[in-house]
């Protein structure tokens, strides 16, 4: 005959686990979010630094470089937003696939 050992908790220490990762998935995915909107408002000061009235050549090569920095900005921000959207989703696979117990 054979004994099988269940753990003190049973199947709801899993879910319990299971739950506060998702939680803390789910922190992380917030976080990224914050971050893509203060790249927001970095872009937002940018725009304000163009000095279009600056019309020599280093003006121009100044707003040219600076309009590089954006677009780099905006496709890091772009890949971040991605990234925390797949986070939350990943988080609410976590809690949906938490076991329901006995």
């Amino acid at each position: 005959m054979s004994v099988t050992l269940m753990p003190v908790g049973g199947p709801d220490v899993d879910s319990e686990v299971c739950t506060s990762r998702a939680g803390e998935v789910q922190q992380l995915a917030w976080r990224m979010t914050v971050c893509a909107d203060q790249v927001d408002a970095v872009l937002a000061k940018l725009a304000q630094l163009q000095l279009n009235q600056w019309e020599s050549p280093a003006g121009r090569a100044y707003r040219t470089t600076i309009a590089l920095q954006a677009a780099s900005l905006r496709r890091g921000r772009d890949a971040l937003s991605e990234a925390a959207a797949a986070t939350l989703r990943h988080a609410a696979k976590l809690t949906s696939n938490t076991p329901s117990g006995f």
